[in-house]
């Protein structure tokens, strides 16, 4: 499981938070997603722990705490949706109005 970052400095790095996770256990990993278009961070991150006791403590003292002069957001990842619409995608969603029956 993941551990979601939220309300962060556009200046952070994996670095920076690696750092600031590994207070709390091993990091497996980190995430930054960065903006397709202008390559700038996105304010948010992404947090793989080496287990679920190490990910509650990390939550725990770091949800709403200050960092880099912005408060925390921190809680376990959601995960991620399908992207793809559920009415089936494309063109024509206002149904069968045009057909004579």
């Amino acid at each position: 499981m993941s551990i979601y970052v939220g309300n962060l400095s556009y200046e952070v790095t994996e670095a920076d938070l690696n750092s600031v996770f590994e207070e709390y256990g091993t990091v497996k990993r980190v995430q930054v997603p960065t903006d397709r278009e202008t390559g700038r961070m996105r304010g948010f991150a992404f947090v793989e722990m080496e287990n679920e006791t190490e990910e509650a403590a990390a939550i725990e003292a770091l949800d709403g705490a200050e960092w880099m002069g912005r408060d925390l957001k921190v809680n376990k990842a959601k995960p991620r949706e399908d992207r793809r619409s559920s009415y089936g995608g494309g063109g024509n969603r206002g149904g069968n109005r045009n057909r004579n029956y």
